[in-house]
């Protein structure tokens, strides 16, 4: 049954590390009312990829809060202090922190911020005219239904694992533990490890950190552990872009650069800039190296692949395994190949949630059917509603590569709390960048010639 609510501040559907940021800081706030809910029973980022030795790919300073208010309550080292951790993370002299770290850290927060109601799922957005309100309507674990009221929605749903369109007719549980995302890697590591052949699609980081650790279950003499190929469409398996200018590129002056360039600039550049937010860690990519350096010694061949620019076409079962179609994308040349199971490290892709439905005519979207989003993350929807909707990570399109980036959390957070308030709750900085992504809107101040003087005997020149 539906239970009445006083309406809220803000609400948030989903609690991701980003609405659990917006979470964090407005918990800060006196006097405003926010909620936020998600069906998981608690939190949890990642799961599948939560390998022993992996790390964040930003500095812990990327966490909930520091960026915008590095005296919350919420930050990384106050998680530390909670944990009598902070001697040993000092003496550790870390600047990324373990994956699994971050993860406890977030669950710390997560479970004890006021704010946060775990096992509520969302079943329902509509605009409620009579109470000049969004009409937020979820779902508990005991079967119960409560509609909640609020004037501003935060949706941060995050983004759905995404298989290449080869694979897509396998991902049935007939092909279950075989044909999988890196998402649920870490479920069916042990079995993989067990098999004689496992081939990994993908040169961002995940595939990067599954083909290690799977060279990693092969013994010293290079026979136990399955046969591991790596292939990629990418020319290359690249590094990340990880110099100090070029990660102006995951600021906010950047992201106000990205936003008013023309839609099809923005969808063409994005696709070049595929090493900015898709590339493998220098580390990691030298980890690999070592491994079969390591497993070449005496002149053993490792028994690892390594194919870049190369993208499955079609994929078939066949006894014990599967028939894979590549196509090679430089020579234009079909090969086939042989494996007993597919890790799609493919990435993820925003996805415009079911519970939207009762307000998908009031949303105004793009050609291309995506949010159409402004500088303050909100989306655009008819001018009969009153209410904001704003967005976390659904933002790529309109707001560059940084979208899905831990640095520009904590700001991004910041950004929706002030608009949402109608006050600036937390200052956030108007310069971030050396760079200077677009033209120059001012001439460089001139050099200033000194007046010419007649030199005096005596006067040093």
């Amino acid at each position: 049954m539906n239970t009445p609510h006083p309406t809220h501040d803000l609400i948030g559907i989903g609690i991701g590390p980003f609405n659990l940021s917006l979470a964090a800081l407005a918990d800060s706030v006196p006097g405003l009312r926010t909620l936020f809910l998600d069906a998981k029973p608690a939190f949890s980022w990642h799961p599948g990829l939560l390998m022993e030795g992996t790390t964040l790919q930003v500095p812990f300073l990327a966490d909930l809060a520091t960026m915008a208010d590095p005296t919350s309550p919420w930050t990384y080292l106050n998680y530390l202090r909670h944990h009598q951790r902070m001697f040993p993370f000092f003496f550790s002299e870390r600047f990324l922190i373990p994956r699994r770290e971050y993860d406890h850290y977030c669950r710390w927060a997560a479970d004890n911020l006021p704010n946060t109601r775990f096992g509520a799922h969302v079943t329902a957005l509509h605009w409620d005219e009579t109470a000049d309100a969004f009409a937020v309507t979820h779902r508990t674990t005991d079967g119960t239904t409560h509609t909640h009221h609020a004037r501003n929605v935060v949706l941060g749903t995050g983004t759905q694992p995404t298989l290449p369109h080869a694979l897509t007719p396998l991902a049935t549980d007939t092909h279950h533990g075989r044909i999988l995302h890196s998402a649920d890697y870490r479920t069916h590591r042990t079995t993989l490890a067990q098999l004689d052949d496992v081939t990994v699609i993908g040169a961002g980081q995940s595939g990067g950190e599954v083909t290690l650790d799977l060279l990693r279950t092969q013994d010293g003499g290079g026979h136990g552990g399955p046969h591991v190929r790596w292939l990629a469409r990418t020319p290359a398996f690249a590094p990340m872009e990880y110099s100090k200018i070029g990660l102006e590129h995951f600021t906010p002056d950047y992201t106000d650069y990205f936003r008013n360039l023309p839609d099809t600039t923005r969808d063409h550049l994005i696709s070049q800039q595929w090493q900015l937010y898709k590339g493998i860690s220098a580390t990691t990519l030298a980890d690999i190296h070592d491994e079969l350096y390591e497993r070449t010694i005496g002149g053993t061949r490792p028994r690892a692949d390594l194919h870049p620019g190369v993208e499955i076409t079609a994929a078939h079962p066949e006894n014990n395994g599967y028939r894979l179609t590549c196509h090679h994308r430089q020579q234009n040349t079909e090969f086939t190949l042989h494996t007993q199971a597919i890790v799609a490290a493919t990435g993820y892709t925003p996805q415009r949630p079911a519970l939207l439905d009762p307000l998908l005519d009031l949303i105004d979207l793009d050609p291309r059917g995506r949010y159409q989003i402004d500088a303050h993350y909100r989306v655009a929807l008819d001018p009969r509603i009153t209410g904001t909707l704003y967005v976390q990570n659904a933002e790529m399109h309109t707001h560059g590569v940084g979208a899905p980036d831990l640095t520009l959390g904590a700001w991004r957070a910041a950004t929706i709390l002030n608009a949402a308030t109608g006050r600036t709750v937390l200052p956030v900085p108007h310069r971030t960048a050396w760079t200077t992504f677009g033209a120059p809107t001012h001439q460089p101040d001139q050099p200033t010639h000194p007046t010419p003087h007649t030199h005096t005997a005596g006067t040093p020149q």
